[in-house]
């Protein structure tokens, strides 16, 4: 009977304790959906006004320890995290990831807010917050736009076949779109001009629209939307952001839409190396 009785109570135990590791890593997980939310939103920073940036991607080589913030060229590199740049944020305080976030928005919006980071770790040990975020080198080998604009294509329309909620709004399973060549040539256009021109957003240094690239293009539409992102270096990373951003979650799942044109574009002299952009359309 004794034997059973303390069974039971290491049971107990290590419940709690799986409890308690379960509570922080939402915390933390609850600060990164923050940070995101943030980016997703055209913010005042510094005396300027932010594009709406794509998600960041958890990534766990970026969960490091206060130790490890001294040098982070070294931990990124024992982490095995091929850098292309990297900033680091220490609070100290905060309670919850609500106050983390007040803290990051009053004092560092320049760096959550950066277009060229792409990934993001936190890692926490009581009141002590480290966030890390960071850009990658493109290591992944590429096909010509084409080829990786019918891979997205691929992948969004696999999304489709699943009903999916996009923040507030619930969307069912719907039908595939199919390529549009023109859209294509509008999306490389806008990819490569974003790529060269070292800018994120869906007016173009011209002021133009999606819509009016999609007319100057040539296609003739009844409804037309865009998605853009920019760091990530392959088509799978590029739509599960997508998927995780309410708004560009609802225009990968809008039944009103029916056709596509993707492609990408790349600049080692821009802030994200890689843009993407996806066009969609119903004529």
């Amino acid at each position: 009977m004794h034997f059973v009785s303390s069974a039971l109570r290491l049971a107990g135990f290590s419940l709690a304790l799986s409890f308690a590791a379960s509570a922080v890593a939402s915390d933390e997980s609850q600060l990164i959906e923050s940070i995101n939310l943030y980016r997703s939103q055209l913010q005042r920073c510094a005396g300027q006004v932010s594009s709406e940036l794509p998600p960041l991607a958890a990534d766990p080589r970026l969960v490091l320890s206060g130790a490890s913030i001294g040098n982070l060229q070294q931990a990124m590199a024992t982490a095995g995290y091929p850098m292309k740049n990297v900033q680091a944020i220490s609070l100290s305080g905060p309670r919850d990831a609500a106050g983390a976030m007040k803290a990051i928005q009053e004092s560092f919006c320049q760096i959550v807010l950066d277009p060229q980071f792409v990934d993001v770790g936190v890692s926490r040990q009581d009141r002590e917050w480290r966030i890390v975020v960071a850009r990658p080198l493109l290591s992944a080998r590429l096909g010509d736009w084409q080829a990786e604009g019918q891979k997205l294509l691929a992948e969004v329309n696999v999304a489709r076949t699943r009903p999916r909620q996009c923040g507030t709004q619930s969307f069912n399973a719907t039908t595939p779109l199919a390529w549009n060549a023109t859209l294509g040539s509008a999306a490389e256009t806008n990819s490569r001009s974003m790529a060269n021109n070292n800018y994120f957003d869906h007016k173009d240094r011209d002021g133009r629209t999606p819509g009016d690239r999609a007319e100057l293009a040539g296609y003739d539409f009844q409804q037309i939307g865009e998605n853009i992102a920019a760091g990530q270096d392959s088509v799978r990373k590029v739509v599960d952001g997508w998927l995780t951003s309410p708004g560009h979650c609802a225009n990968l799942m809008n039944p009103q839409f029916k056709e596509l044109g993707a492609a990408y574009a790349t600049d080692p002299k821009s802030d994200a190396g890689i843009y993407w952009t996806a066009m969609f359309g119903a004529q």
